[in-house]
């Protein structure tokens, strides 16, 4: 026989399932049903690296599992196929984006197919494709009907290198993430969703979610929800009047001066001429800034008075008005408040601009610092003297209510998403510009399509690469025939990922973006696993699509994704540093008091591991182990084709479940890639045998209880463990299985089918292979899960450890039905002749009796 060759076996089955698609799914209402999901992958230039297929593994050992199972399984693949990546590319090459996307796209699928996830192949979608944008354009249509989708001239961050607006989050100490360039912030025009109207069905719908309840609280806290009071505060001699919103309306008499954002509507109006200069270059200043340089509680505080002042409603008092760049303007009214008394931020302002501070809240008497922001009773606060928080913050709402100076409200820190990018290489809008209005096209229009252009280069200016298509640019209105202008901003990648889930449902139906009654059969997803970077942007906006959808009757959830899973990161191999001072090693202690320490990598074979701890060989000389995430820069990347060629695909997925829980961050080793494959080798050795080994597979041997009783600890622990997604302890039962069974005289088939089932949603192409070899001409992919007999895991006997001392000094077998009679045990222990020399001549001071664990003697020597 020959030995285990996954380079022979490997491409085999997969051409076999492709041809035979072998995974395709059909809507089968006699059957349950099971959805099963992948954050889709961004086809970057640079194809896999070891770190992607981690989740896609998870998913595919479920989907195998539960076809086995009966259910019916949908497990589709997709491309997030926009964005900023191949646009750049082009501007550099002049390649067009679609042929850098293409070729992308086909060495992803070519990797992913190497490693044999069992996707339904005639589902894939991707999101540059027109018939798929269409799609999107529709909903973009439904969001403007609800009007949900505005035009509004919008503070943004503008990067004039990258020639697009960015998302904070895509801004990093004022520069684009994407290329480290300078990013200002300028007012744009901008297409803008109204998710702020679904902020309320967006924090209820978290609480029936099975979603890691940290990803739900960043959730919450990016909608920011907080209840508090709306106050109005007129500018003296002005017909203007600032509104703030405060959390804390009961320290209203703690307000000595207000803060306008360098962006709100009314610094320009209010400001005296003598402070209009240095106002204008404040902004200006401000404008240079992202938001999260602004908020950075470290940073010294900046302002400028308007030279106005605003009239504080409860007690008359006039109070100055400031510029800051620490106040957003699109958080609450772009307006605050400050009472330095009880704010850290306003009184670090008041202390720099020297401005009065008056406490509201008594604090206690041994406290030393500077704002209070805990419990307290309310002082200096006229009305509310003596009240608690809660109690002041009601009396003080009712008063503003009552006087006309400001209402109960509440508030969120969610902004409404700015929805445009200045790029080609996004979904156009389907909207005209008639008469500088802009106008929804008709969905007989749809889809609108990318023209083709030569110049990618983005403008100084702002405009978009597509205000070049001229031809493009200029249209007709098609309900008027009046002339018109297409938009030229582009969606953001964001807009295809809202909603790709549901193409896959229906990948093919030309009558919307999904049919309802395939809708209805599959939503919602039942798992859907991906990286954590995804907790706040990429989830909440799928979710408001999701609800637009369900309120529009389209969808028939309420939630897209009922159970949600982070995969951890795969860091590049561990690295070991050792230290040296004058050319001789030192501990790492010793490194700590010395100068010129020198450190020194070195190999692992050099390192051994005592505890938790490492040491150079045969030395007390302590050495760091550190692990870095993979990057190009750190050389540390590593391809899976290296891994696949060299040990096989099954020998890669199955290491990936086996380094560690699926949600943790772990480093990778090639060594244990090594020992998974030894494991595989072992597992073909029993049933096929090779040129070295003889196989232990026994087609006519009798069944003994003891091996029926090893493989149904293996099916117990396997299923338990793939439900609850444990994968390496699943992995781990195998291995001793395996361990256990090459100890036999022979192996029965009807022990080692289930054992090869078991091992299939893991290491699929050898499990297909072996699953032939025992006799079957059909796939593995559908056989039944093997069932668990807990009959055959009842013990016949139960070893006891007998102790004397808390030292083990001997060990017994019980029949099972005597196991816990104690006075039999205990006498059946004391017959032991090496306990028996122990208790001879001694006082048995205390006899311990821990039913099916342990016998202690306690003695006192004689």
């Amino acid at each position: 026989m020959s030995s285990y060759d996954p380079s022979a076996i490997e491409p085999k089955w997969q051409s076999y399932w492709l041809k035979n698609k072998t995974f395709k799914t059909r809507k089968d209402e006699g059957k349950p049903k099971y959805y099963v999901l992948d954050m889709f992958p961004y086809p970057s230039g640079s194809g896999l690296h070891v770190g992607h297929p981690e989740g896609y593994t998870a998913t595919d050992i479920l989907a195998r599992y539960k076809r086995m199972n009966g259910f019916n399984v949908l497990h589709p693949i997709g491309w997030d196929a926009f964005g900023l990546p191949a646009e750049q590319y082009a501007v550099k090459t002049g390649t067009h984006p679609r042929t850098t996307t293409e070729k992308n796209i086909n060495r992803f699928r070519e990797q992913l197919q190497m490693l044999g996830f069992s996707y339904d192949w005639d589902r894939e979608v991707n999101t540059t494709d027109p018939d798929y944008y269409k799609w999107t354009q529709w909903i973009f249509l439904k969001l403007y009907d609800k009007g949900l989708a505005y035009e509004e001239e919008a503070p943004v961050n503008w990067c004039p290198e990258l020639g697009t607006v960015l998302a904070n989050e895509e801004v990093i100490d004022g520069k684009s993430e994407v290329g480290g360039f300078p990013v200002i912030r300028k007012p744009m025009r901008q297409w803008v969703l109204k998710i702020t109207e679904y902020a309320e069905k967006l924090l209820e719908g978290l609480d029936d979610l099975e979603w890691p309840e940290s990803t739900k609280e960043m959730q919450r806290n990016w909608i920011g929800r907080s209840i508090g009071a709306e106050i109005e505060f007129p500018v003296a001699d002005h017909d203007e009047t600032i509104k703030a919103f405060t959390t804390r309306p009961d320290t209203l008499f703690g307000a000595t001066y207000m803060v306008l954002a360098p962006e709100h509507h009314l610094v320009r109006d209010i400001t005296v001429s003598d402070q209009r200069k240095d106002v204008e270059e404040y902004v200006q200043k401000a404008g240079l800034k992202s938001d999260l340089e602004r908020q950075e509680e470290s940073k010294k505080k900046t302002g400028v008075f308007t030279g106005a002042y605003a009239i504080n409603p409860v007690n008359g008092k006039e109070i100055p008005i400031w510029v800051a760049d620490y106040v957003l303007a699109h958080y609450g009214t772009g307006a605050i408040m400050a009472v330095p008394g009880q704010d850290q931020r306003d009184w670090e302002f008041a202390k720099t601009f020297d401005l009065p501070i008056i406490r509201t809240v008594q604090p206690p008497e041994d406290f030393d610092g500077e704002a209070y922001v805990g419990e307290g009773k309310a002082i200096n606060s006229d009305f509310l003297n003596g009240l608690d928080i809660t109690e002041a913050k009601e009396k003080m709402i009712k008063w503003l209510e009552a006087n006309g100076a400001g209402t109960k409200s509440v508030n969120y820190k969610l902004r409404d998403w700015l929805f445009s990018r200045q790029r080609y290489w996004g979904e156009p809008f389907p909207v005209i510009h008639v008469d500088g209005e802009p106008k929804p096209l008709p969905e007989s229009e749809l889809p609108v399509v990318l023209p083709e252009i030569d110049d990618y280069q983005p403008t100084k200016t702002g405009e978009p690469p597509l205000a070049k298509a001229e031809s493009w640019v200029k249209t007709t209105d098609p309900e008027t025939g009046k002339d018109a202008l297409r938009e030229t901003n582009t969606m953001p990648q964001w807009a295809g990922s809202c909603w790709y889930y549901l193409r896959y449902i229906s990948p093919e139906f030309n009558g919307g973006p999904v049919e309802k009654g395939e809708e209805k059969y599959w939503m919602p997803v039942d798992l859907y696993v991906g990286g954590s970077e995804h907790s706040v942007l990429h989830l909440l906006y799928a979710r408001f699509w999701h609800k637009v959808l369900y309120d529009c009757g389209l969808v028939s959830t309420k939630e897209p994704f009922q159970k949600l899973v982070h995969q951890g990161m795969i860091l590049g191999e561990m690295e070991y540093v050792a230290f040296k001072h004058n050319g001789a090693h030192v501990s790492a202690e010793k490194a700590e008091e010395l100068d010129d320490v020198e450190r020194v990598k070195v190999s692992q074979s050099d390192v051994e591991k005592r505890g938790e701890n490492f040491y150079l060989k045969g030395t007390e000389f302590q050495v760091e182990s550190r692990a870095h995430k993979m990057s190009k820069s750190r050389g540390n990347v590593i391809n899976p084709d290296d891994v696949v060629e060299q040990y096989g695909a099954d020998s890669l997925r199955l290491y990936e479940m086996f380094m560690g829980p699926l949600e943790q961050v772990k480093p990778w080793s090639t060594k244990g890639v090594e020992g998974v494959n030894r494991f595989l080798s072992r597992a073909w050795r029993m049933i096929v045998g090779d040129q070295d080994e003889a196989a232990l597979l026994d087609k006519d041997a009798k069944v003994a209880p003891e091996q029926l009783k090893v493989l149904h600890e293996a099916i117990k622990k396997v299923t338990d463990d793939i439900e609850n997604m444990r994968f390496n302890t699943a992995i781990s039962a195998l291995m001793i299985f395996v361990n256990e069974a090459r100890q036999w005289d022979a192996l029965p088939l009807s022990i080692a089918k289930p054992f090869v089932k078991l091992l299939s949603p893991f290491a699929p192409h050898v499990a297909e292979e072996l699953w032939s070899y025992l006799g079957s001409d059909q796939t593995i992919a559908y056989e039944a899960w093997p069932e668990l007999n807990e009959e055959y895991l009842i013990e016949d006997s139960i070893s006891y450890p007998v102790q004397v001392n808390g030292k083990v000094r001997a060990n017994i077998e019980v029949s099972a039905d005597k196991a816990k009679d104690k006075e039999f045990v205990i006498a059946e222990a004391k017959k032991q002749e090496n306990i028996q020399k122990y208790l001879d001549g001694s006082t048995i001071i205390k006899e311990i009796f821990v039913p099916e664990r342990i016998i202690n003697f306690v003695i006192k020597p004689g």
